[in-house]
């Protein structure tokens, strides 16, 4: 049987070429995508293959900026460089604002065959860089988490206006720069996050060292007990003790406004502060008035409450001078007394002069500073623990050796499965009485 001659048309089979030609340029496009993560480089690359494809003389990726909610030059090739760089400092376009913004806002692709005849063409980037936009295609660029921003291309070089075959190949190709996109965006974040946690490493291990060495400290009759736990790798609570010389000792509670690297930093320099002033000076309001006369010259929005106490370790007269901290409670062999005495606003709010109290610790009576993630702590309904209920339970258990390490877990239990809203400092001074002598263990 003689076989029949098919005749193709030249300009179908040029069609086919180009297609696979296109075919060609898409699986190139999603290897290049799969073998880098640098934004920059592949939107570069990857728009400029579209440009060349579809032999058009200019194409553009425009961002979604959603704090200013519209769409800003990222991506912009055209004849030269000075153009890309003008559009991408002068150039923004607000969502449903010309054809790439009324794009963004319907999340529909537009195949314009005269921008210039069309009433939503807006004409900025074409003032701004003398370009002149003739025929276009706009396409979104649609993530998993919605609209990441809109592609487009101008003037093909060789016919009047794109086609729908156009439009089906740029599409093809957006979606491939879509996923390009969240690559890099994901990519970007996750190395923010490890160097974000990186700082958070350093930050606390300097919060850290700035802390006593160790929780427990010892002098004459009372000894000094303290817990310290972040909300979060790094936090705005201090604490501090030490002695003083004269058989006196200076113990030191605070919490600063804000949290993370900012508040631990501004912690290391409030510390050096206190202690050189703490060494300076015998009276813990003087303390108090030159930190406060410190900080007031501190970055606004920073400021701390305190309480610092100066005892006599070996009669138990404590002189106190607080600012704007939570009462500290006098624990006795009898009952739980709320000490509030008075006190000036946070350190840092405003020049003026804080009062000082004196106290008179009797043997076997016990002082509990303490910040307010003590009684700040939520449970999973919501509800605080509340100062009362701290209070109540530590008239419970008042007479129990290992106090503030019972405080710390009736917390945790009460806050059990929830995060930790703040952080949780407890400073205990327990006196054992006048009587009590160097070499002697207290009783």
């Amino acid at each position: 049987m003689e076989k029949k001659k098919v005749q193709v048309d030249e300009e179908y089979l040029r069609g086919i070429e180009k297609k696979m030609q296109d075919l060609g340029m898409l699986i190139e496009v999603s290897a290049l995508i799969s073998s880098t993560l640098d934004f920059n480089d592949l939107m570069n690359i990857v728009m400029e293959k579209a440009k060349d494809v579809m032999d058009a003389e200019a194409c553009s990726v425009l961002l979604y900026n959603k704090e200013k909610d519209a769409l800003e030059f990222e991506v912009a090739l055209s004849m030269d460089e000075q153009t890309s760089d003008l559009l991408k400092q002068k150039v923004t376009v607000k969502l449903g604002q010309g054809i790439a913004g009324y794009v963004a806002r319907h999340l529909h692709p537009l195949v314009i065959a005269d921008a210039r005849a069309d009433e939503r063409f807006l004409g900025d980037a074409d003032k701004q860089t003398g370009f002149t936009t003739k025929s276009l295609i706009a396409v979104p660029l649609i993530g998993r988490g919605g609209l990441l921003g809109v592609a487009e291309i101008m003037n093909p070089r060789h016919k009047a206006f794109f086609s729908d075959y156009d439009l089906e190949i740029f599409q093809t190709l957006c979606g491939q720069v879509a996923i390009a996109i969240e690559n890099s965006i994901f990519h970007k974040e996750s190395i923010e996050h490890e160097r974000h946690m990186q700082e958070l490493d350093v930050a606390s291990t300097i919060q850290r060292s700035f802390l006593p060495e160790s929780p427990v400290f010892q002098q004459g009759g009372m000894v000094v007990s303290a817990v310290n736990i972040p909300a979060k790798q790094v936090g705005g609570d201090l604490y501090d003790f030490f002695g003083l010389g004269g058989g006196k000792a200076g113990v030191f509670i605070g919490d600063i406004s804000g949290k993370g690297i900012s508040a631990a930093l501004y912690m290391a320099k409030i510390i050096s502060d206190f202690r050189y002033l703490a060494h300076q000076e015998g009276s813990p309001e003087v303390v108090l008035n030159q930190l406060n006369s410190l900080m007031t010259k501190a970055p606004r929005g920073l400021f701390l409450t305190a309480i610092y106490m100066i005892a006599d370790t070996m009669s138990g007269d404590v002189a106190v001078s607080a600012a704007g901290h939570p009462p500290f409670l006098w624990i006795t062999g009898e009952e739980v007394r709320v000490t509030n005495i008075e006190a000036g606003p946070p350190l840092g709010m405003t020049d003026l002069v804080y009062p000082a109290t004196t106290i008179s610790m009797k043997q076997g009576d016990r002082l509990l500073l303490l910040t307010d993630g003590a009684f700040d702590a939520k449970n999973s309904e919501g509800r605080r623990m509340g100062f009362d209920d701290l209070a109540a339970f530590v008239r419970k258990h008042l007479h129990e050796e290992r106090l503030i390490e019972m405080i710390q877990e009736q917390i945790d239990s009460f806050s059990e499965g929830m995060d930790r809203a703040d952080d949780l400092t407890l400073v205990e001074i327990r006196f054992s009485g006048p009587a009590f002598r160097e070499g002697q263990e207290p009783g």
